[in-house]
């Protein structure tokens, strides 16, 4: 960590216990808590994001979010809990195409670098690959759910918890987790499984993230609760 991030981190955990003050003197920073049906909701831990030399490559993937996950991953199979992959690509990226799949987003990131045509960019880390009967669904927006069939598959399933991690802090994970209280799913953020590219980005999104719209929880404790939740439900 160079010596300007480390500042930047203690400047931000300053203004954090000042805004904690603050915010539960207002009645925020409640707790959503986990419910009885998990699934692990995976954002955008493809190779377009996790592998060097891309433009959306992202911080901390190999020490610390990738082992995060593949705990998650182990708890989950060993109890059967449901998992998605989520992936995001597009079929048309020609950005001067009034067709495109790529919306407006274009207009102010470079989306068109992950062309569906390219499988290997949008695939998912081999690290973390999907196994038989885990779903990977692609999404053209931020939020794994906008304009995707995830909540009606997850309600199906009687999901009542998501756990959420991977890329980015502050756009698709942040976007997934907002819809996903919104369509009546518990958000947790798993807190080392979150990644970004820019200092203090990660930080500063978390604290906000369960201020507002889910709990950031440890990843130990939430594999703790995958291996026990079906236990607690008998």
């Amino acid at each position: 960590m160079s010596d300007d991030v480390g500042k930047l981190k203690l400047r931000l955990e300053e203004a954090f216990r000042v805004a904690t003050k603050l915010y539960q003197k207002r009645g925020f920073q409640r707790r959503i808590g986990f419910g009885r049906k998990p699934a692990l909701v995976n954002v955008d831990l493809a190779n377009a994001w996790t592998r060097p030399g891309n433009p959306f490559t992202c911080d901390d993937i190999d020490n610390q979010i990738i082992p995060g996950v593949q705990q998650l991953l182990r708890a989950c199979r060993e109890n059967n809990h449901l998992v998605v992959h989520v992936t995001t690509c597009y079929q048309i990226t020609d950005r001067e195409d009034p067709y495109t799949d790529m919306g407006l987003w274009h207009h102010k990131i470079p989306v068109e670098a992950v062309n569906q045509s390219n499988t290997e960019l949008w695939a998912i880390d081999s690290r973390i690959a999907p196994i038989s009967g885990e779903h990977v669904l692609i999404k053209k927006q931020a939020s794994a759910f906008h304009g995707t069939y995830l909540a009606s598959y997850l309600r199906s399933a009687g999901v009542d918890t998501i756990l959420v991690t991977g890329v980015t802090a502050t756009a698709c994970v942040r976007e997934t987790i907002c819809d996903g209280l919104a369509d009546g799913f518990r958000p947790i953020a798993v807190k080392e499984c979150i990644g970004d590219r820019i200092p203090g980005a990660v930080d500063w999104n978390l604290f906000d993230i369960d201020a507002k719209f889910g709990d950031v929880v440890p990843v130990k404790q939430c594999v703790d609760y995958l291996n026990t939740v079906n236990m607690r439900n008998d």
